[in-house]
C-alpha cells in the first residue's frame, strides 16, 4: 500500500519519526548510511573510443575496413592507406558532431543543487542540506521552497504548489493531508503528496520524508533517462539496410570473380596441386581485382556525405529557430506521422488567463469591467504579484491569482494602489478544500467591507442579492438560472469559473464566527480562466493535417480540458478516443495497439504511459514526434525518434534529453522543421541515385571487363578517388538543395520504406547501363582516338566526366526535365566546374599516384562532347515516359 493510502499517524509510526521531535542525530546518520544520500546516482559517461568503435560498426564502414586490410596485406599500400583515410573523415564528421554527449541525467541533477531546508531534529528545527535529508525526517516548507524529497502532509495550510513540470497541469495544485482510498490515483490527484523538484507557490506545510534519491518520481524518471537506449532512427534503419544489401551483393560478386580467376588459371594449367607457387602471383592478382570490386560496390562518400550535409543543414534550422542537437534529426523529423504532443506548455501558453466576464447581470469584454467592487476583489483578496517586462507578464504566486491581476492591468488598475488604498486586512480566511474559497475583511470609511471569490456553486449559495444593471437587488430563481446557465457554457468548453461576491457591514462584525460572516452576501459575477492556445498552433495543426501527420495529447492535465483544448484544434471526431492514464493502464499492448489510430487525447498522462505509447507506436512502424517542456516529457522526448523541447518555457532536463529544441517554442516551427526534415530526405535521395549510379557503373565495368578478358580498367586508387573526391563536391551540392514547396502537401515517407525508389532504381540501371556501354566501346575501339598508352587515362577520365554531368541528371526526379531549374543552383554548376579542373590536373600531374598519362587539349574536348551524352539520354528517356504517360492517363475516346 503506498503512503497515499494511509492515515498520516500510520505513515508516521511505520517510519519510526516523530512529528515534534523529527529523527535523532544518530538515528538520521544511521539511516543515511542504509538509504543513502538524497542524491542521484550519477551516470556513466561513454568514453571517446566507444563512439568510435560505434561509428566504426556501420556495415559500409565495416566493408571499407576489410577491403583496406586486404589492400595492406596485399602491398598495396597506396590503396589501403586512401581506403582507410575515406573512413577517418566520415568517422570523424560523425563523432564531431555529436561529441556533446547526452546531458539529460546531467541536468536532472542540477535541478537538486544542494539548497538548505527546515528539519526537525532532536526536537528543534534546523538547515540542513537539502542531500543529509534521509526517510523519515520532518520538514517545514513555504512559499518560494521547493520541495527537496517526496513527503506526506502532515499539516498544512493555504498550501500550493506547482507541479506543472512533472504532472503538466498548469493550475497550482491545492493540497490536503486526508488520505485516499483509490488506488490507481494517478500522481496529478495524490493531494496529500509532495514530489521532489516542485515548487510552493503560496502556503506553509509541514510534512514526512517518504522517498529520497533515487526512489523519488524524480529519482525514477532520472533512471529512465540513464537506461533508455536511444532505437535507430528510420534513415539509420534505411542506410544500414542499404549498407547490408551493398555488402551482401559486393562479396559475393568479389568472391565470384576471384574463383573465376582461380578456375581460369586452374583450366589453362597455371594452378596446379603439386605447384601452388607458380600461381602464387596470378592469385594476388585475383585478390586485388576483389578487392577493386569491393571498393567498386561501396558507396564510400555515403557516410561522410550523410554527415556532411546533415551538419549544414543543422545551421540552416538553427536560423529558422529550430536548434538540431542531434545530427540524424535533421532528416528523421522529415518522416514522422505522429506527432505526440504535451498540451501546457506546448500547445497552450502555460499562463492562466481571464478570458471571460459576467458582471452586473451581463458579459463584458475582458479589458473593459466597469465594476469597482469585483477589480477590488481581484486586487485585494490576493497574496499574489505580477511584474510586466516588454508587455510580458511574469507570475509570482498563485497562477489564477495572478491572471486575476493581469485583467485589472488590462483595465488599467495598478494593484498596487488598491492594496496600499485599503491597507492592512483585518481579517482573512483562507482557502479550504472543504469550503472552496477565500475572504478577506478590510476597514473602510463607512464601515467594513468582507470580499469573498470561489468555486461558484459555493459563493452562490451564500448570496442573497446581486448586483444587476448598476443596482444592489434581492437574488431571485430567474438570477439564479441565468447565472448557472452561463457558467455551465463555460464549464463545457473547459473554463475554470471563479465567482465573486461582498458584503459591508456598518458595525464589526466576530470576525471569528466565519459562518456568520460569510453569509447573506452580494453575488458581483464570475469569470472564465483558461490557458489559451498558442496564436499559431491551430494553422500548425492543419498542415499536420495536410501532410499526412496524426497529433495526439499526452497531457498531465484533466480530460475535460484536454477534451476541449483537442476540440478547439479540430482533432477529435467521431470516432476518436478520448481517454485517462487509468483506462489505457488497465490495456494489454495488443489492445492499445490496435486502438492508438483513434487515440487523440491521453490525459492525466505520465512519463511511464508516454514511453509506453512511443514505444507502441513505433512498433507499429509509425515514425513518432514527442513534444514536452517539462521535466515528465524527458524519458518520452529520448525514447522518440525526434524529440522536439520548448527552448524558452522548457526546463533544462526536458531540451538536453530533446533532439531538437524550439528557439521560439513555437509548435508551426515543428512543422517547418518537418518541411526541412523532408526535404533532406530528398535530397539524400538525390545523392544517393548519384552516388549508387557510380558504383553500379564501376562495379558492372569491372566484372565485364574481367569476364571479356579486358585489363582492369581501374586501379583501387582510382575508383576511391571517384567515390570519395570527385563525387564528393557535387554529392554534397544535392544534400543542400532549399526544401520545396511540395513537400507539405505530400504524405510521410513509411517507417519500413527503402530510401531507393522504383523511379531512382530505373535512372540508376538506365543511366548505369548506358555509361557501361559506352566505357566498354571506349575500351575496345578507340573511338575517340589517342594513343595506346592514353587509353587507361582515356577511360578513367571518361568514367569522371560521364558522373559529373551525371550529378545533374540526379538533380530531378521523375520525368521533370533537368533544364527549367539549371540557373536556380549555380552553388553546383560552380562546384562540377572545380571538380572538373581538379581532374584535368589529376590527369595531367598526378601520373606516379593515378596511373594517368597527360593527355592533348584535342582529346579532351572530344571527352567533353562524348561524355555529355549522358545528359541527352536521359532527357530523351524522360520525352518517352511523359509520352507514354500522357497516353495512358488520355486515352483517345472512340
Amino acid at each position: 500500500m503506498d503512503y497515499f493510502q494511509k492515515e498520516v499517524e500510520d505513515v508516521i509510526l511505520e517510519l519510526k519519526s516523530n512529528e515534534e521531535m523529527g529523527l535523532t542525530a544518530a538515528e538520521a546518520e544511521a539511516r543515511i548510511l542504509r538509504y543513502g544520500k538524497n542524491t542521484f546516482s550519477p551516470k556513466e559517461k561513454e568514453s571517446i573510443f566507444v563512439k568510435i568503435l560505434e561509428s566504426l560498426k556501420e556495415p559500409l564502414i565495416v566493408i571499407l575496413l576489410i577491403s583496406g586490410l586486404i589492400s595492406l596485406a596485399m602491398g598495396h599500400l597506396a590503396d589501403g592507406i586512401g581506403i582507410f583515410v575515406a573512413v577517418l573523415i566520415a568517422t570523424s564528421i560523425a563523432v564531431i558532431q555529436e561529441g556533446k554527449s547526452d546531458k539529460a541525467f546531467e541536468a536532472l541533477s542540477k535541478l537538486s543543487e544542494d539548497v538548505h531546508v527546515k528539519v526537525v531534529r532532536e526536537s528543534k528545527i534546523v538547515y540542513l542540506s537539502q542531500s543529509d535529508l534521509t526517510i523519515g525526517d520532518i520538514i517545514h516548507l513555504e512559499t518560494g521552497d521547493k520541495v527537496p524529497a517526496d513527503a506526506r502532509l502532515i499539516h498544512s495550510s493555504n498550501l500550493g504548489i506547482d507541479e506543472s513540470m512533472l504532472t503538466g497541469e498548469a493550475e497550482a495544485a491545492s493540497k490536503k493531508s486526508d488520505k485516499i482510498d483509490r488506488e490507481d490515483c494517478p500522481l496529478a490527484e495524490r493531494k496529500n503528496m509532495l514530489y521532489s523538484g516542485t515548487m510552493v507557490t503560496e502556503g506553509r506545510v509541514v510534512a514526512i520524508v517518504t522517498s529520497i534519491g533515487d526512489q523519488t518520481e524524480m529519482g525514477k524518471i532520472a533512471n529512465e533517462l540513464k537506461e533508455e537506449i536511444s532505437s535507430d532512427t528510420p534513415l539509420q534503419q534505411k542506410l544500414a539496410d542499404l549498407g547490408k544489401r551493398i555488402s551482401i551483393i559486393g562479396s559475393i560478386a568479389a568472391a565470384g570473380i576471384f574463383l573465376f580467376e582461380v578456375f581460369t588459371m586452374y583450366r589453362h594449367g597455371i594452378l596446379v596441386l603439386d605447384n601452388i607457387g607458380a600461381a602464387l602471383p596470378g592469385i594476388k592478382d585475383a585478390f586485388v581485382t576483389s578487392v577493386a570490386l569491393i571498393v567498386a560496390a561501396v558507396p564510400e562518400g555515403l557516410p561522410t556525405m550523410v554527415a556532411i550535409t546533415l551538419a549544414f543543414n543543422m545551421q540552416k534550422m538553427a536560423k529558422n529557430n529550430a536548434l538540431v542537437r542531434k545530427l540524424i534529426a535533421c532528416e528523421t523529423i522529415g518522416s514522422v506521422n505522429v506527432v505526440c504532443s504535451d498540451k501546457t506548455g506546448t500547445l497552450t501558453e502555460n499562463k492562466m488567463t481571464v478570458v471571460e466576464v459576467w458582471c452586473d447581470g451581463k458579459s463584458v469584454p475582458v479589458d473593459k469591467l466597469h465594476c469597482d467592487e469585483m477589480i477590488q476583489n481581484f486586487c485585494v483578496n490576493s497574496t499574489a504579484d505580477i511584474t510586466k517586462n516588454n508587455d510580458k507578464y511574469e507570475f509570482l504566486g498563485n497562477p489564477t491569482e495572478c491572471s486575476l491581476l493581469v485583467c485589472a492591468d488590462k483595465n488599467n488598475i495598478n494593484y498596487l494602489h488598491y492594496r496600499k488604498e485599503f491597507g492592512e486586512p483585518v481579517s482573512e480566511y483562507n482557502f479550504t478544500s472543504a469550503r472552496k474559497m477565500m475572504s478577506t475583511a478590510y476597514q473602510r470609511e463607512k464601515g467594513f467591507r468582507l470580499y469573498t471569490k470561489g468555486s461558484p456553486e459555493k459563493v452562490l449559495n451564500i448570496c442573497n442579492r446581486i448586483l444587476y444593471n448598476g443596482s444592489i437587488v434581492p437574488m431571485t430563481e430567474e438570477h439564479i438560472k441565468e447565472i448557472e446557465a452561463n457558467i455551465r457554457t463555460l464549464q463545457d468548453n473547459a473554463r475554470r469559473v471563479l465567482a465573486f461576491a461582498f458584503n459591508d457591514f456598518a458595525q464589526e462584525p466576530q470576525w471569528e464566527d466565519i459562518y456568520n460572516v460569510e453569509k447573506d452576501l452580494v453575488y458581483t459575477g464570475f469569470i472564465g480562466i483558461e490557458d489559451p492556445l498558442r496564436s499559431d498552433v491551430k494553422d500548425a495543426i492543419d498542415q499536420c493535417r495536410r501532410a499526412g501527420i496524426t497529433v495526439k495529447i499526452l497531457t498531465g492535465d484533466n480530460i475535460n480540458t484536454a477534451r476541449a483544448i483537442a476540440n478547439q484544434l479540430g482533432l477529435i471526431k467521431n470516432d476518436s478516443l478520448v481517454l485517462e492514464v487509468t483506462d489505457i493502464d488497465n490495456m494489454s499492448d495488443q489492445e492499445l495497439k490496435s486502438k492508438l489510430p483513434k487515440i487523440v487525447v491521453i490525459a492525466r498522462s505520465n512519463p511511464t504511459a508516454k514511453m509506453r505509447v512511443v514505444k507502441l507506436l513505433k512498433e507499429s512502424n509509425d515514425s513518432v514526434v514527442v513534444t514536452g517542456d517539462g521535466i515528465n516529457d524527458a524519458p518520452a522526448l529520448k525514447a522518440a525518434d525526434v524529440g522536439v523541447a520548448m527552448g524558452i518555457a522548457g526546463t533544462e532536463v526536458s531540451k538536453e534529453a530533446a533532439d531538437i529544441v524550439l528557439l521560439d517554442d513555437s509548435f508551426s516551427t515543428i512543422v517547418s522543421a518537418i518541411k526541412w526534415g523532408r526535404g533532406i530526405y530528398e535530397n539524400f535521395q538525390r545523392f544517393i541515385q548519384f552516388q549508387l549510379t557510380v558504383n553500379v557503373v564501376a562495379f558492372v565495368t569491372v566484372i565485364l571487363a574481367e569476364l571479356m578478358g579486358y585489363k582492369m580498367p581501374f586501379t583501387t586508387l582510382q575508383l576511391l578517388w571517384v567515390n570519395i573526391i570527385m563525387d564528393g563536391p557535387p554529392a554534397l551540392t544535392l544534400g543542400l538543395e532549399p526544401p520545396r514547396e511540395h513537400l507539405l502537401e505530400k504524405q510521410p515517407i513509411k517507417r519500413n520504406a527503402s530510401i531507393v525508389t522504383k523511379d531512382m532504381l530505373l535512372k540508376i540501371l538506365s543511366n548505369g547501363l548506358f555509361i557501361v556501354t559506352a566505357l566498354l566501346m571506349l575500351m575496345k575501339t578507340q573511338i575517340l582516338g589517342g594513343t595506346e598508352a592514353q587509353q587507361s587515362t582515356i577511360v578513367f577520365t571518361s568514367f569522371v566526366l560521364f558522373q559529373l554531368w551525371n550529378a545533374f541528371n540526379s538533380r530531378e526526379f521523375g520525368v521533370t526535365s533537368i533544364f527549367p531549374n539549371i540557373h536556380r543552383n549555380k552553388l553546383m554548376v560552380g562546384v562540377v566546374f572545380l571538380t572538373f579542373l581538379v581532374q584535368i590536373l589529376v590527369t595531367q600531374f598526378g601520373g606516379q599516384v593515378f596511373k594517368t598519362v597527360p593527355l592533348e587539349a584535342a582529346l579532351w574536348f572530344k571527352i567533353i562532347a562524348f561524355t555529355f551524352s549522358i545528359i541527352l539520354f536521359s532527357e530523351f528517356l524522360k520525352l518517352l515516359m511523359r509520352g507514354f504517360r500522357g497516353i495512358f492517363s488520355n486515352p483517345q475516346k472512340d
